[in-house]
């Protein structure tokens, strides 16, 4: 499952169609989002710098670390080493995301600022310094800005991570991330877009806003482990959250072309050389009886019940009777036909007729006799001719 999104972010975006966009959900119960958000970078990555993606350039906006981190990162999975410079371009949101730093430096503090801050030697030319993450128009222009740079003016497309939007909504309105998410999606350049978010710091409107603009969401749910004996409640938390330091279960939702959604599971584990996916098992899976509301009333069948179920003779049933069923096509002569193939006349309460079979050619008739000579016969005047319309 976990490919299938890999494989969404790599081929991109259709004509005429918005970029897709994967929303990465995690919460303080299962604090795993970065490492997913990781792998999808890593995958991406790697799939530009052999040129198997339709993007030809990555846009990486670090708020949660600094670009040495994303730099080290993937060199270490020897992804692009000797290529950094071509492909991607990260904005440090990191360092001095409000510009407290400049305007300290600005007053005389550069002796005590420049012994703190962080090495640049290994980002190289690919980091760009934004000291105003309050201003989320600036910051798409910005994005802009560095991925027609890396492909150039023209049909060449690149594709942008934002490691941590709840950093974003720190600084500025919902209404501003939304809308820079919405128009790096719509964007003639933009192939692919993904972003994670931490769900318990935000209100439902926001969490559900972003939701709306993505076209895949991937929330981290725990690995809960049942507990029947209250004594063990203590110890059985305690496991769970070594557990969910580790592992937990990936839920994606994926918004097809054609309007259908698509729903899967899979479970993960956190390894010291990335993450390892593996299905859901079925000893895993949530069993049928276990989801039926519980009420008073029995909502399964007995052997017994459907036994007697399976002998009740439906009204329109044809049974046979042991017969051979001839069912009449219209086709043949009348005499072939089944019998009672032919309904009885719906006849007015004030008439009657009789049925008779002439005895030549076995076609059948209908006389009809009236009950009483006051009966009006049937004209073709108008029955409403008398009202005054």
């Amino acid at each position: 499952m976990a490919d299938l999104v890999c494989r969404g972010l790599r081929d991109g975006v259709l004509e005429g169609e918005y970029a897709p966009a994967l929303l990465i959900k995690d919460t303080l119960q299962i604090s795993l989002g970065v490492h997913v958000f990781n792998h999808f970078l890593l995958s991406l990555s790697s799939n530009i710098s052999s040129g198997k993606a339709q993007s030809r350039g990555l846009v990486v906006v670090a708020f949660a670390c600094p670009p040495c981190f994303y730099v080290d990162l993937l060199r270490s999975r020897g992804i692009g080493v000797a290529s950094l410079s071509n492909w991607i371009r990260i904005v440090d949101c990191y360092s001095d995301p409000l510009g407290w730093k400049d305007k300290l430096l600005n007053s005389g503090f550069s002796a005590q600022l420049s012994s703190k801050s962080h090495d640049k030697s290994s980002v190289g030319d690919v980091e760009c310094l934004f000291r105003d993450v309050g201003d989320a128009e600036k910051l798409s222009s910005l994005v802009f800005d560095l991925g027609r740079g890396l492909v150039g003016p023209g049909k060449g497309r690149f594709s942008v991570a934002i490691d941590s939007a709840s950093e974003l909504l720190r600084h500025t309105s919902l209404l501003s991330v939304s809308s820079l998410i919405n128009n790096l999606r719509s964007h003639d350049q933009v192939a692919s877009l993904f972003w994670l978010l931490h769900s318990d710091l935000h209100e439902p409107r926001a969490i559900l806003s972003l939701e709306y603009l993505s076209s895949m969401v991937a929330g981290l749910e725990p690995i809960a482990s049942p507990s029947t004996d209250a004594q063990r409640n203590h110890h059985n938390h305690l496991f769970q959250l070594e557990q969910n330091s580790r592992r937990g279960k990936l839920h994606m939702r994926l918004k097809r072309r054609n309007g259908r959604v698509k729903i899967l599971f899979e479970e993960f584990d956190v390894e010291q050389g990335g993450i390892k996916f593996v299905p859901v098992s079925l000893g895993n899976a949530i069993r049928n009886d276990a989801i039926l509301p519980k009420v008073q009333f029995n909502l399964q069948l007995t052997d017994k019940e459907r036994g007697d179920r399976a002998k009740v003779i439906l009204p329109f049933e044809h049974q046979g009777n042991g017969e051979d069923i001839k069912i009449y096509d219209g086709r043949g002569p009348i005499a072939d036909a089944p019998k009672n193939i032919f309904p009885t006349p719906r006849l007015d309460e004030s008439a009657s007729a009789t049925i008779t079979t002439s005895s030549n050619g076995g076609k059948g008739e209908i006389h009809y006799f009236r009950d009483s000579d006051e009966e009006a016969l049937d004209t073709d005047e108008d029955p409403d001719d008398d009202l005054d319309i």
